[in-house]
Order: C-alpha cells, then structure tokens, then sequence
C-alpha cells in the first residue's frame, strides 16, 4: 500500500472527527430549499444597515429566475454574475438554479476585453450586472454582438440597505440603465420556480484567475458544492448561532463556497459589505461581531494595518482560516500578537471548489524546520493527496512533487476545453500545478506553484522560502520573489518589497539581512520597492505581473522614510 492510500493525516482529525462525510443534500438547490423550509425567517444576509432572510432571498430568487424564464432562460443556460460582494450576487446565484442553469462567476474588476473573453467563452445568455458595471464595461460589450448575452437585468450597491456609508459609494446614487432592475421584479408578485437539478450538473463556472495563462472555466457541479459546504460546517464546527465575515470576493471559490455555500446551508447570517475596505470591514465586525471567516492572508494584514485596529475588536472571530495565498509564519505570528486570532491555514484551488486541506480548528500547524513552510493542514474528509515526480510516480513522505488530489470536491473538467481537462485531471485526479510534500505524520506543505521555480545556477530556489525570510525583517509588510533574467547565473533572484508605515530599510538592508539566513544560491541579489505588491482580487501576489516588469534597477536602491 503506498503512504498516501494508508491516509495517516486521519489521526491527526480532532477526536470524534469521521474519516468520511456523506452529503446531506444532493444539489445546491436542494441544500438552499431545506433551510427555506426549516428557518425561513433567519437572516440570511446582513449588509450594512439592512438585512435578507432566508424567505426574502428565496422570493427575490424566484422573480429573477420567472423573468429570466420569461425572457428565454432554459435549463442549461448561463446566468453571469458581475457584482461585487452585494445581496445581488446571492439571489442571482439561487436564481440561476431555480431557473435550471448554471451561474459564471465574473471578476467585477475585469475591464471590457475581459468580459468579452469570459461571457464568450461561457455562452452566457444573460447577465445580471452591477448598474455602474454595466455603463462602464458591460454596455458596450453586449452592443458589439460577440456574446450570445440576450437579457440585461441590473442592480445598485445601494440595494438593501439604507446607510450609503461614503468611504465605498461617495456620491453613488441608483441609475436607470435602460434594461430590467432586480429592485423593480423583486418588487413583483411572482409564481415560484422550482428546477431539478442533478448532481452531475453545473452549478457554477468558477473561472481561474489566468495567473499563468488563459482562463479556464472550471466545471463546478452541484455535487463539489455540497460537499465542501458541508466540509466547512463539519470540519469547523459551525452552526446556526454563527456569523460568516464575507472578507473574500463572492465570485472567487473561497467566497462562494466558504461564505455563500455556508450560509446557505447552515443557514446563518453572511456578513457583505460591497468590497473589501479595510476600515469598513473592521466597522462591519464590530458591528455584527462574526464568528467565522476565510480569506486571504493579505486582507488580514491589511486589517491590522488600521490605525484603531486592537484585540478586543477580533473577540468575536471564535474560528478564522486563510487559503488563496500563502501565509509565511511570521506574518501569522504577528496577526496573533497583535489581533488576538489564531490563523488557521486551509488549501485548495478553483478545481478543488475551495479545500482540499484543513488545519483542524484549534490546533496549531507545523513549520517545515528545512523549507520554513507552515503546513497547509491535512486532506479533508473523503480526500486522498499523492506527491507526484515528474515521471507521476509517487514520491516517499518527505520529497518534494507536484500534488495531486482526488476527492469529491474534484471538479470534472474544464468548460469546453478537453485538453486542458485531460492534461490537468488525467483519470480524474487533479494535477495542482502546486509543489509539496507530506512529512512523516501526514502534515501537508506546500513550497511553491511548480511554474514559479527559479534556476539560478542550475540550483532551484523556491521564491516562498525566500518570501517566508524577510517576512522576518521588522521592516518588511509584504514581499513577492521572483526569477528574472541574469547573465551570468541564468536566472537570479529578486525580491519586491513594501515596507510598514513608518519604517525604513534599504535595498542592500534586506540583501544582507537575507544573505545571513539563507544558503548563497538562495538569497536575493536585487531588491525594489513598491508602495504597493500588485494582487489580484482574491488577494494572491501576482508574480506574473512582477516578472514581465521592466529591467533591473540596482541593489542600492532605498526607499525614502
């Protein structure tokens, strides 16, 4: 039997965890009707100053699905969703269901061409978008005729409440676009839509971020939903009593599985508060005191980043977990000295509809002594993860390959793109892209995203070992390493560095600092400063974008304070 089939991350469960879960509901609709059915009138959202229960998502659900029935909308049509974290998003989701189809997450940040990209390639049929979205990027992508986009319905971030809070909507104020407002068909007497799905069925097309590439629309059925809805619940401990801190995008896996699935199915309140803003969010939580929340590491680090920011104001956050970017152990460190929260880390992909691995809730995650990796946790229930060499044999406990992970939550495929699906889940098994390894007791780390490796010298450097060093530096908020070109070596490292407000450090300050910890291969030889690292919105460094930059600016750089 090899290491990985014998599963020995199952002792490290907390006691009374099983090994396997059973699904209580077969499809996302399913799951959604049986708490309309068992607390119709539980907050199911609260936004700012207003609030949705359970019944009035369930009624705003059914217009939208009638009218996009009455425009056309049949099963196995496409709704795409281009808000940012609004009610919107939630009923539209449901709604999509209702009416037999399947939702497209879109990213509210992409720009026209990527929109064109991603409701093309979707087959989108219709739309239901932000109104000040659909003016600025959306008209004109659906006038050009290159999408099969045939209903508009659009929607104001001033919806559902009431208090307009300046720092996100200034001077915003509700448009009449021309086309169909959700405020207007929720408003409306409707009959009720009830679709069958299968579990098989697409529920969502979870689009990868293109990091690497062109993005794929993975196939994120009714059944990967369920299971890690249900995976949340089980493996934290969650309930009807908790509070969900919508922190992460709703259109990213995290969001829609870690915030929205959930909450439908506990049901308990989601928190949403538009976008993320740190001092916004920070008064969100004290207002509605959640209990739970996942995100990434970045937008926790940005909350400590507020000036009033203290301890007492993170009490409420009984269980706080991170996946989408890795956390270096000194950045968890410190979020724990200074807001009293013990991060627990989670991993998985878009492909996995969010985790694959879990820390168990109140245990404290090892850190690699040789790579200065924490672990990402262990598989969670119905999960077997091999560590694959290049040739895709499995490696023992402690070498380093590419992770590949079966299970459930593994989705079937990309959307129209069998050669991807073929290359990336060969049998069903997802190739992560992601280089690891699992230790003697079953923890799993994660070193770096297989493309991400730099050849400097013919030695490999892995840029989170570098990353997790300087995190060390009192001076250093957030860092990206990457490889870029060098005469000499190949490739050399370089590290791109923000400082904290107020401190200081120069370029020749860090490489030292670095040079001292670290083997001579590994050590950064350039460093520049940004005010800001560049992410996307789900809050993972973009290394991509950092290595395309332009040419090397000398070690001696400082940065002024």
């Amino acid at each position: 039997m090899s290491a990985y089939a014998a599963k020995p991350w199952l002792a490290l469960y907390r006691e009374g965890t099983p090994a396997e879960i059973r699904p209580e509901h077969d499809t996302a609709l399913a799951l959604f009707d049986a708490s309309v059915r068992r607390a119709p009138d539980a907050v199911l959202i609260r936004y700012f100053d207003g609030a949705l229960t359970v019944r009035e998502a369930d009624e705003a659900a059914n217009a939208l699905a009638a009218a996009l029935a009455d425009d056309g909308f049949a099963p196995g049509d496409r709704l795409a969703l281009f808000t940012q974290n609004n009610p919107a998003y939630v009923i539209g989701l449901i709604a999509a269901w209702k009416a037999g189809g399947t939702a497209v997450s879109i990213n509210p940040m992409n720009r026209a061409r990527e929109l064109n990209y991603l409701l093309a390639d979707s087959g989108a049929t219709a739309l239901l978008a932000l109104d000040e979205l659909y003016a600025e990027v959306a008209r004109d992508v659906i006038a050009d005729g290159g999408t099969a986009v045939r209903t508009v319905v659009t929607t104001s971030a001033l919806d559902w409440q009431n208090r307009d809070d300046p720092r996100l909507f200034g001077s915003a104020e509700r448009r009449d676009e021309g086309v169909r407002d959700l405020a207007d068909l929720v408003a409306r007497p409707t009959r009720r839509m009830a679709a069958t799905p299968k579990p098989s069925d697409p529920a969502v097309l979870t689009y990868t971020s293109g990091t690497t590439g062109i993005p794929k629309g993975a196939i994120n059925t009714h059944r990967n939903l369920v299971f890690n809805a249900q995976t949340y619940r089980d493996w934290i401990g969650l309930g009807e009593t908790d509070t969900i801190l919508g922190i992460a995008p709703l259109f990213h896996i995290t969001g829609l599985v870690g915030h929205v699935m959930l909450a439908l199915l506990l049901p308990a309140p989601l928190v949403l508060s538009h976008r993320f803003q740190p001092a916004v969010m920070l008064d969100a939580i004290r207002e509605h005191q959640p209990t739970f929340t996942i995100g990434a590491i970045t937008a926790f680090t940005a909350l400590a980043g507020v000036p009033e920011a203290s301890r007492e104001d993170f009490a409420s956050l009984t269980a706080v977990y991170s996946g989408g970017a890795a956390i270096a152990p000194a950045v968890a460190e410190s979020l724990e000295n200074q807001l009293g929260i013990q991060v627990h880390n989670a991993y998985g992909l878009t492909e996995t509809s969010s985790p694959s691995h879990c820390v168990p809730r109140g245990v404290r995650a090892p850190v690699d002594p040789a790579s200065g990796a924490l672990s990402v946790g262990v598989p969670v229930f119905n999960t077997v993860v091999r560590v694959l060499d290049e040739a895709g044999a499995e490696v023992p406990a402690g070498q380093i390959g590419e992770l590949a992970t079966s299970g459930p939550q593994v989705v079937p495929g990309y959307w129209n793109k069998p050669d991807a699906t073929a290359e990336s889940l060969p049998g069903g098994e997802l190739r992560t892209g992601d280089v690891g390894f699992m230790d003697e007791h079953g923890w799993f780390y994660v070193v770096d995203r297989k493309k991400d490796m730099i050849n400097a010298a013919g030695y490999k450097v892995w840029p989170r070992e570098v990353e997790d060093v300087l995190y060390t530096h009192p001076a250093v908020r957030e860092t990206a390493v990457v490889g870029v070109p060098d005469p000499y070596r190949g490739e050399t490292v370089k590290a791109y560095v923000s400082l904290n407000p107020g401190a200081s450090a120069s370029a020749p300050d860090l490489v030292a600092y670095a040079k001292e910890r670290m083997a001579a291969y590994k050590y950064p030889r350039i460093v520049e400063f940004l005010d800001e690292i560049p992410k996307n919105a789900s809050g993972k460094i973009l290394r991509r974008e950092l290595r395309d930059r332009s040419p090397e600016n000398p070690v001696s750089e400082r940065k002024p304070g």
